[in-house]
């Protein structure tokens, strides 16, 4: 079966963020960086981030990598990581862990639809949309 899973760009936090996404959700976290490919990037860059993978015991997968200054590189804009299920106890849990240090933009309440919904940008920028289906 394919999987569809967020890769995040980050500019030298991506450690920082894997580290602290893996704190809120748990999981295994494999880290590579630089250093075994050091034609790739300026020696300074060496132990950033070249791939990182967190996956959790639910089964989810966040990947991410730090953007070498040989690249361009561009915050995030115009998407969001979204996290849903039907467990509102645990989704409330991850939300109160994640958005530690970011800004809500729509807290995590009733959702008119049903459910519950909430959004928050996390102290890394990233965009993040919480929700559940009770």
């Amino acid at each position: 079966m394919p999987n569809l899973n967020p890769y995040i760009s980050f500019k030298d936090t991506a450690r920082q963020a894997m580290e602290f996404y893996q704190q809120a959700l748990g999981g295994d976290l494999d880290i590579s960086t630089f250093e075994a490919f050091p034609d790739m990037v300026d020696p300074s860059e060496a132990a950033n981030v070249m791939h990182a993978q967190l996956t959790t015991e639910d089964g989810l997968v966040l990947m991410a990598s730090d953007t070498p200054s040989t690249m361009g590189y561009q915050p995030p804009q115009g998407i969001s990581v979204s996290l849903s299920g039907p467990d509102v106890d645990k989704l409330r849990t991850w939300w109160d862990k994640l958005s530690e240090g970011g800004e809500p933009t729509m807290p995590f309440a009733e959702a008119p639809w049903g459910g519950y919904f909430g959004m928050f940008t996390d102290r890394f920028g990233i965009a993040w949309m919480v929700a559940s289906s009770e």
